[in-house]
């Protein structure tokens, strides 16, 4: 009832709308607006689009709601006991819409027969699409939960342009073999418009392990937390205690695409 009452919780839901929404159009849009983009440099023109959407609106919203931008980074923060799993759920339903929401505009501005609809390569089967989706996601999530590590105090960089960065690789190594998904929602929303959903399912279950996987390998593997059981799952049930106050004051989130 805590997260509910609060105006803060609410602009995080809805920066991560308004993220979501900016973040497919521009992303998809490149990937659509050329009819070669089968060549290789249309592939590394793709990539860069992702890469520098989640860049700039990291940058943007990183201090409203952590700019997540994905369901599989919602879901390594929760495995990683950061946000609540209200906060999460609400997220993942703010993503899916901004993701169908843009995509639909997309449609409507083109001819729409494509819609950077994920597909498997003929010479991919769904399980080496999981395989590769699940490793371009760790990687993914992985960079995002060591940027934006409050314990660390060697990052002098800019978290969002290396989290940037990471999008922007995941694709360039994906992209000819799944199309290249790493966000359960990019995947959904042209999914939802062409309502084509053939291997839709490896587009949510490679992402969303990979996630999952990165979020317990750094945090009980590489760089482990020692942090009460009870105070994690406390941070499950209402989120961190500093997040969020019934009167509606702005605090900053306690995931935020900033070094710290």
């Amino acid at each position: 009832m805590k997260e509910l009452k609060s105006k803060a919780f609410w602009r995080a839901v809805l920066a991560e709308l308004v993220g979501m929404t900016l973040f497919i159009f521009l992303s998809i849009t490149a990937a659509v607006g050329n009819t070669s983009n089968d060549k290789p440099d249309q592939e590394v023109k793709v990539a860069l689009a992702f890469g520098l959407s989640i860049a700039t609106l990291a940058q943007s919203l990183g201090h409203i709601s952590g700019a997540h931008l994905n369901p599989a980074v919602t879901l390594g923060l929760l495995a990683s006991c950061q946000i609540s799993l209200l906060k999460a759920v609400m997220y993942i339903v703010a993503q899916m819409f901004g993701a169908a929401l843009a995509s639909g505009i997309v449609f409507g501005v083109t001819t729409g027969d494509a819609l950077g609809l994920n597909t498997l390569n003929r010479n991919i089967s769904p399980g080496q699409g999981v395989g590769i989706e699940l490793f371009a996601t760790f990687q993914l999530v992985l960079c995002v939960i060591a940027t934006t590590d409050k314990r660390r105090r060697d990052v002098t960089g800019s978290a969002p342009l290396a989290i940037g960065l990471s999008v922007c690789l995941g694709h360039l190594t994906a992209i000819s073999f799944t199309g290249c998904g790493i966000n359960p929602a990019r995947s959904f929303g042209p999914a939802v418009i062409l309502r084509d959903f053939t291997n839709h399912w490896v587009y949510w279950v490679g992402p969303m392990c990979g996630g999952v996987a990165a979020a317990l390998v750094y945090d009980f593997l590489l760089y482990p937390k020692l942090d009460d059981f009870p105070d994690r799952v406390r941070v499950l049930v209402s989120g961190p205690a500093t997040d969020y106050e019934v009167n509606g004051t702005d605090d900053t989130p306690a995931v935020e695409m900033s070094s710290k």
